[in-house]
């Protein structure tokens, strides 16, 4: 049975996850009207990704006898400035996640909750991949620069990790 300060941790970083969801929804959508073909196949990927994770938490606290709350979303930007803009958006945002995942392990290890703790090392290794994967693409975004063509090999390559599965996590 989960005590009651771990269930709340947890479902506040279920409403985490879901934001994470509907933020890379809306970048996935902002790069396709801006002709980002390749960017927003891997966001979108990477939407459904996150809204496993958020599933992953539902999951965990209802077979612990806790009980998973649908949050509230608040809206996500629906619009960027560039490309760049959204990747940066994405490892800000990613590094703040690992931030929050964190607290949470801190939580469990006060409460003396490790079956929880030992849970939620899945979402720590997984936080690596993702921010280690939003700089990966970020870098590659500031080495190229600005130019319509580079933009052009940047896209071609997130179709391709799209495809391939290169990068399991934003």
């Amino acid at each position: 049975m989960l005590k009651e300060k771990v269930e709340d941790a947890l479902n506040k970083q279920i409403e985490l996850e879901a934001y994470s969801s509907q933020l890379y929804l809306s970048m996935a959508s902002w790069a396709e009207k801006n002709g980002f073909n390749g960017s927003s196949e891997f966001l979108y990927i990477h939407a459904d990704e996150e809204r496993g994770h958020m599933l992953k938490l539902f999951h965990y606290i209802n077979d612990r006898d806790g009980h998973a709350i649908v949050p509230p979303l608040k809206q996500p930007p629906v619009s960027f400035e560039s490309i760049t803009a959204v990747f940066e958006e994405i490892l800000s945002h990613e590094r703040m996640i690992s931030d929050s995942i964190n607290d949470l392990v801190a939580i469990c290890v006060d409460e003396k909750d490790f079956t929880t703790q030992n849970f939620l090392q899945w979402y720590v290794s997984e936080q690596i991949e993702e921010e280690n994967l939003a700089k990966t693409n970020l870098d590659k975004l500031n080495m190229l620069g600005d130019a319509k063509a580079n933009m052009y090999l940047f896209d071609k390559d997130m179709a391709a990790q799209s495809t391939t599965g290169g990068g399991t996590a934003v």
